[in-house]
């Protein structure tokens, strides 16, 4: 059974740091696509930033340059790191993983909210 336990979230002030964690289990983690999303209230969930298991990385217009995205495959973990916050930022953001062998849709973290105050 796949797992997602996400951690790190938060609140803090604009341009204050954070870094997300979320701890896989029940896939190879090594052949894994990764990726964290956001949503806001009101708002439709939103790629934030996204590995693949190559270590190509993609990021939002909106973060390219604040938050870089990371992985450890001995841990299993795959990390967010957020940089120069903005209140725009507050929102609950999701990890997401999906094995390059596997056809389905992935599977989801929880959930950890962020909060950045201006």
């Amino acid at each position: 059974q796949v797992q997602l336990v996400e951690s790190g979230g938060g609140l803090v002030q604009a341009g204050d740091s954070l870094r997300l964690a979320c701890a896989v289990s029940g896939l190879n983690f090594g052949t894994c696509g990764l990726a964290w999303y956001r949503q806001a209230p009101g708002k439709e969930r939103e790629l934030v930033a996204g590995i693949t298991s190559g270590d190509s990385t993609v990021y939002a217009s909106s973060v390219k340059g604040r938050f870089t995205i990371s992985r450890d495959n001995a841990k299993s973990t795959f990390y967010l790191q957020m940089n120069s916050l903005k209140p725009e930022d507050t929102a609950v953001y999701l990890c997401w993983v999906r094995d390059d062998y596997d056809a389905g849709s992935g599977s989801w973290g929880q959930g950890t909210q962020v909060t950045v105050t201006s």
